[in-house]
């Protein structure tokens, strides 16, 4: 067992919508060591998204408490959660999320805005990230000049331009082709094994699960078995 990077404990999420309360996550418990590399697998509805964002500093829990890097983020005003999140985690989305205007060096550097730094530092910084993914030759491409692949590999470069504790990646490879898919969990697997990088993932495709070195499974909001590899 490894240093502990996420520790949550007696974790609920519920929703009031009319008169009717949902209840997404219920008293549920999870320990991720750092180095792990997790696939998070489960029904449609069945609370991925919610944990995923709860661990993410982008929504809070109804009770229970969430440890990242040592930090108890339930208990952080809005404020300290965005200076948080700016610091500890980057997020890979199923859609890419790019800014269609800017290039993909100046996608990168986003993140990079919030942290004190010169522009010159920022580029150099955009730069390693994307020569990491492989694309530093399309640094001055837009998105609409890149392939599927090639955009979530940009989104990638900006989720690791801020060295962050947690990868977060909601459904990475849904938007992809097979091909695609591959070579992006195949990027993922070496920032995981080479750069020792945390990696939490939503995914509905087992092939993609078989990348990660942990799969857990949720079912009606609670983790019903684990399979480590």
């Amino acid at each position: 067992m490894g240093e502990s990077i996420v520790d949550i404990s007696g974790l609920s999420k519920r929703y009031q919508r009319g008169k009717h309360r949902v209840d997404v996550l219920s008293d549920l418990a999870l320990q991720v060591d750092a180095g792990d590399f997790i696939a998070l697998m489960g029904p449609s509805g069945s609370g991925k998204s919610t944990l995923l964002n709860l661990m993410g500093g982008l929504d809070t829990p109804t009770a229970g408490s969430v440890t990242v890097a040592g930090q108890r983020i339930d208990q952080l005003g809005s404020g300290a959660l965005a200076k948080w999140r700016a610091h500890h985690v980057g997020y890979v989305f199923q859609f890419y999320n790019l800014m269609p205007n800017l290039s993909a060096l100046k996608n990168v550097e986003l993140p990079l805005l919030l942290h004190k730094m010169s522009g010159k530092e920022r580029q150099r910084r955009a730069m390693v990230a994307l020569n990491i993914v492989d694309l530093a030759d399309r640094a001055k491409h837009r998105p609409a000049e890149l392939s599927g692949g090639q955009q979530q590999r940009v989104a990638i470069a900006r989720a690791l331009v801020t060295d962050p504790t947690l990868i977060i990646c909601d459904e990475p490879t849904g938007d992809l082709d097979r091909q695609s898919a591959d070579d992006i969990l195949s990027l993922l697997s070496i920032l995981n094994k080479e750069h020792g990088k945390t990696i939490i993932m939503v995914t509905h495709d087992p092939k993609a699960a078989g990348y990660a070195n942990k799969t857990l499974h949720l079912d009606k909001g609670q983790l019903v078995d684990e399979e480590a590899a």
